[in-house]
């Protein structure tokens, strides 16, 4: 099974400078759906990953209970309340956003599965998907097939279980994998060490990253990154691509100073500045 490495080389075709006109409303506006009671900061690490990705806007979408958390986590974040207090029961947006990613810390209420549902039917904005969203679709697989081409899922091992069922070998998990992205047409983010990204009839695997990455709420800042990237019009492979770099790259930058123990999640959004540095320098030398 042929796979292409994603290098500095691959990041650079990818990569969008920031114009020098650009101000916040052509850098796109994301919206972060998730968070329940004991749960918000999922949702508040997203969202500010998703801002520090280089997206103009972000919003969170969000039960109640967590409005003053969230307010005062991130001031910079705007916030939509749902009219449960203690986990999402409707998705009212109120405007159309450049990207959506839904999921983290969201539970499996009943009422919030059917949520989920009727989001999928009317949803026109592009997608990731993580996390309980993920795990609400594997109980009710007929849902997949209202995804929209191209909606990136960002399954960890389990949650891919869940997905496609268990596997005997690694090939037969890749195999799996392929199948669901190509009978989908979605985009597949395998997440581990490395991580693997499958679009169809192409697989990706990721040449950046380390052991510190596995710390609660690593993934939540990868659904922020890649939310950020496809507002800011990244077409969805490219998302994938580039976030799934960019979440890694924090890592190898930060490894000497934090060491493993001492890394956690955010201190991944705390090095994208420094990530994105590091690319661009490279385009400076160019």
């Amino acid at each position: 099974m042929k796979t292409i490495d994603i290098t500095r080389t691959e990041i650079l075709k990818r990569y969008k400078p920031i114009e020098s006109d650009t101000h916040k409303g052509t850098q796109g506006h994301a919206v972060i759906i998730g968070g329940s009671y004991g749960k918000m900061g999922s949702v508040c690490l997203a969202s500010k990953a998703s801002l520090m990705s280089g997206c103009g806007l972000v919003t969170g979408y969000i039960p109640k209970c967590g409005y003053n958390i969230m307010q005062t986590f991130l001031p910079e974040a705007m916030v939509i309340t749902d009219i449960n207090e203690e986990f999402i029961s409707k998705i009212r947006i109120g405007f159309t956003p450049d990207a959506i990613g839904i999921g983290v810390g969201m539970g499996q209420d009943r009422q919030t599965k059917r949520a989920l549902y009727q989001f999928l039917k009317s949803n026109t904005s592009p997608l990731v998907i993580d996390a309980d969203a993920l795990n609400i679709l594997s109980l009710n697989r007929e849902w997949l097939l209202e995804l929209p081409k191209k909606t990136i899922l960002t399954p960890h091992l389990k949650e891919l279980e869940r997905l496609i069922g268990k596997w005997e070998s690694e090939e037969e998990k890749f195999e799996k994998t392929q199948a669901l992205s190509q009978t989908l047409e979605v985009i597949i983010v395998m997440k581990g060490a490395p991580t693997y990204i499958f679009d169809g009839d192409t697989i990706y695997k990721n040449t950046t990253g380390n052991s510190a990455l596995a710390t609660a709420g690593s993934g939540d800042v990868l659904t922020g990154i890649i939310t950020g990237l496809l507002a800011q019009k990244y077409n969805p492979t490219d998302a994938a691509i580039s976030g799934v770099y960019l979440h890694g790259l924090t890592a190898d930058l930060a490894l000497s100073e934090t060491g493993h123990q001492s890394f956690i999640a955010s201190t991944i959004i705390e090095y994208l500045g420094k990530a994105y540095l590091s690319i661009e320098r490279e385009i400076g030398h160019g």
